[in-house]
């Protein structure tokens, strides 16, 4: 249930606005205040082929580039798939920009010809943090900005 309300309070704070940067930095702050479990929530942009740079995020200090072949964020950029890492310790190619993470979840965002442009990760300092729930409630608000934003 809480997951549904955190979803709709997204959908109304967005009505209306048209900018892919500001419905980023809300995403990040409503997803990342909601959730206690929600250490790091932030976003990674596709600047140039392969190359995902910062975005909006809460929580400390993010990896400023990851290129595709690297990281739980360039998996999921580049299978299109997301990635949910219950201990990101037994993925050889996590990156650790905190040291505190132990698992992780990062969904894609792809514009209307299927090309990747951003990542939802959202890292936790617990294992296995993320539900179901947590998964589908992260896909769901990924698909709103991809028909919102990138249709």
């Amino acid at each position: 249930m809480r997951h549904d309300e955190i979803y709709m309070r997204i959908a109304s704070v967005l009505d209306g606005e048209d900018d892919w940067v500001a419905a980023m930095a809300t995403v990040a702050c409503e997803l990342h205040n909601a959730f206690a479990h929600y250490h790091w929530t932030g976003f990674y942009r596709t600047t140039s082929p392969g190359i995902l740079k910062i975005g909006p995020y809460q929580g400390g200090h993010g990896c400023l580039a990851i290129a595709f072949e690297n990281g739980i964020c360039g998996a999921a950029a580049r299978t299109g798939r997301t990635q949910n890492v219950p201990n990101v310790h037994d993925r050889p190619e996590h990156i650790a920009c905190s040291s505190t993470t132990n698992s992780e979840i990062v969904v894609p965002i792809k514009n209307s010809e299927g090309n990747v442009v951003a990542v939802l990760d959202v890292d936790s300092d617990d294992l296995a943090a993320f539900s179901d729930e947590d998964v589908l409630l992260l896909e769901r608000v990924c698909q709103y900005l991809e028909l919102r934003y990138h249709a």
